[in-house]
């Protein structure tokens, strides 16, 4: 199964919960062409006037200027961006692998589209996110090879 693990750095602006402060937010990252592949809005439990957006990629000067336009900046936490094939309990593998090693997660926000996953996996440090990148490569099935009786006879 292909697997891919990368150190990623999340972008994040504190909002107004209220209609239509996502969509001034992400604004200025719109009108610059700029496309996202991670997006997690939320509001903050216990405080309902409040939420965050946070974002990934923003890389290069064009979608730097779009972010801090948007009010983003670069957030410190250690995060991940995991992506591959999916397969029942691959999640629960990974999370159970970062657990084993004692590694604590601050958030972890996964989806499955047809066959693939992808996943931001976010730590209390970096040395966490560190030692999580090979647990999680471990905790990935290793690829299906086809077997003889599948492949084309000639």
């Amino acid at each position: 199964m292909a697997i891919t693990v990368k150190a990623i750095t999340l972008w994040r602006r504190e909002i107004e919960h209220r209609p239509g402060a996502l969509a001034e937010t992400l604004a200025p990252l719109a009108e610059s062409g700029i496309n996202m592949q991670v997006l997690m809005a939320y509001r903050f439990p216990g405080n309902e006037s409040r939420g965050a957006v946070e974002l990934f990629p923003v890389t290069g000067k064009r979608a730097t200027a779009a972010a801090e336009r948007g009010g983003f900046t670069s957030y410190r936490i250690p995060a991940l961006l995991v992506e591959g094939d999916d397969s029942p309990g691959l999640g629960a593998r990974m999370c159970r692998a970062i657990a084993d090693a004692g590694i604590n997660m601050a958030f972890v926000v996964a989806q499955v589209v047809g066959r693939k996953y992808s996943a931001v996996f976010g730590f209390d440090d970096q040395e966490g996110a560190r030692s999580a990148m090979s647990l999680v490569k471990m905790a990935a099935p290793p690829a299906r090879r086809a077997s003889s009786s599948s492949r084309k006879r000639r």
